[in-house]
């Protein structure tokens, strides 16, 4: 697991993410300055946290939203980070 660095736009993201907001690409763009929520996501995923997004959405003139929250990880991720922990792929 790579560790946040405090002084960064992902840390940021991530405090939002862990005190229940939620955020879409031009959310995130507008308040933190993102300008790609995907891999800010993968690099929170990578420290360890269970970041979901939600199915795309049709919003008002069928433009597709993704919205990034932090989670609580299911029982099945968990299975599988112990099988990966098992076999000494991690």
């Amino acid at each position: 697991m790579t560790p946040l660095n405090k002084n960064t736009k992902t840390f940021k993201l991530f405090e939002a993410l862990k005190a229940g907001e939620t955020f879409t690409a031009s959310q995130a763009e507008k308040k933190f300055g993102i300008k790609n929520i995907a891999a800010e996501a993968s690099r929170i995923r990578q420290a360890g946290y269970a970041v979901y997004a939600t199915h795309p959405h049709k919003r008002v003139g069928g433009v597709k939203r993704t919205a990034y929250l932090l989670g609580t990880p299911s029982r099945k991720v968990i299975a599988a980070g112990y099988k990966a922990i098992a076999l000494g792929l991690v």
